[in-house]
């Protein structure tokens, strides 16, 4: 990009891409202070491991004070300032992590995150009052492999791979994928009772307040069944682009949950005995999720597994886990509707067109590099 008359360009680096950034005399500077305060990013050493709880806080502070300190810019620009920032933070943290769990949120993440973290406290002694995040464990445990919790959702903004997968190259990546319908609805309690109102408007949810419907929710294509089938369909398209790929679906980990955290395992390098296993599959069990979220269990840890509201069942992390429930909160003719958008635009691989499938489909990504688990 050739520079323009009059205007500021900031630069910066995407991996080995350097990157103009036009924008405003009023932006400029503040790109750049972006790019300067938070050099050096892409060199790993053993001492990043140790400084990371500190680093994090310290970026997450830094950009708290950038984004407070650009309030003269236009939301939208203030909107895509933070997500660039957030975006960055989330990218050296995948360079440094030793695999990736992706996930659309409300896909149950937070459960195969308890039971990891119960594998590892009872396989290496671990407090059981924490969860595993990105590296805690691993500074704990060298034996235990750094994690990195992605949506994909900021680092698109920070690489611009906007449909490309490819800044994921060369990671081991676990997929866990979940009925959209289900998530849908999922996701619209927890934009209703759960959200910050700055998450809605950084994410484009509809805005804090709204009176909007679960149904319009659910069948909105900026929230809702629509946008998670894109989402899926897009993941889809890049596994044979990519490393090694195990996609797992809720349905079955629900159905045989020693099984596929058994797989989980393996792939990712620590296995372990069926006992260890067994024993983080009951301690992550629905009832016991429900009481340890109750008791705030995980609270020191950081994590975001409380009630917002103690009175409000709708308002839990751990809610109701029920394999095709969408369909309690809706007339049959929008039920109709809800699995015509799934039927007709998710990709069949996934098999949630309705089919009464009963075990994970294993193929070989079509690069040869790993295995892709179609479960």
């Amino acid at each position: 990009m050739v520079p323009e008359r009059g205007v500021l360009h900031a630069v910066h680096r995407v991996g080995n891409i350097t990157c103009l950034t036009k924008s405003t005399d009023a932006e400029g500077w503040l790109l750049s202070l972006c790019f300067l305060v938070q050099q050096p990013m892409c060199v790993a050493t053993p001492r990043d491991f140790g400084m990371s709880e500190i680093h994090d806080k310290w970026r997450s502070g830094l950009r708290v004070l950038i984004v407070g300190g650009a309030f003269f810019l236009p939301r939208r620009r203030r909107k895509a300032l933070e997500r660039w920032l957030r975006g960055r933070e989330e990218y050296r943290k995948l360079l440094l992590a030793d695999w990736v769990l992706m996930s659309w949120g409300k896909s149950g993440r937070t459960w195969l995150r308890v039971m990891l973290s119960r594998f590892y406290q009872v396989k290496h002694g671990l407090s059981d009052s924490a969860l595993i995040g990105y590296d805690n464990f691993k500074r704990i445990n060298p034996a235990i492999p750094s994690v990195l919790f992605s949506h994909n959702n900021y680092l698109r903004d920070y690489t611009g791979n906007w449909r490309s997968k490819a800044h994921f190259s060369g990671k081991r990546i676990v997929l866990l994928v979940r009925d959209p319908r289900d998530v849908a609805v999922s996701q619209y309690f927890q934009w209703k009772h759960r959200m910050r109102p700055s998450k809605k408007l950084l994410n484009d949810y509809p805005p804090h307040g709204a009176d909007i419907s679960l149904y319009d929710f659910v069948m909105n294509p900026s929230c809702g069944v629509p946008k998670i089938v894109r989402y899926f369909n897009g993941w889809e398209e890049a596994i044979p682009e990519l490393g090694e790929v195990l996609v797992v679906r809720y349905e079955d980990m629900r159905a045989d949950p020693v099984q596929w955290l058994g797989k989980v395992l393996d792939f990712i390098g620590t296995p372990g005995t069926e006992q260890q296993v067994r024993e983080a599959v009951e301690f992550a069990a629905y009832e016991n999720m429900k009481k340890l979220e109750q008791k705030k269990t995980f609270k020191s840890s950081g994590a975001r597994v409380v009630p917002g509201d103690r009175n409000n069942p709708d308002s839990y992390k751990v809610r109701r886990a029920k394999v095709g429930g969408y369909r309690d909160y809706f007339e049959d003719a929008q039920v109709a509707e809800i699995d015509r958008l799934v039927e007709e635009g998710l990709s069949p691989s996934f098999r949630y067109d309705g089919s009464a499938a009963t075990g994970p489909d294993e193929r070989k990504a079509s690069s040869g590099a790993g295995v892709a688990a179609s479960a």
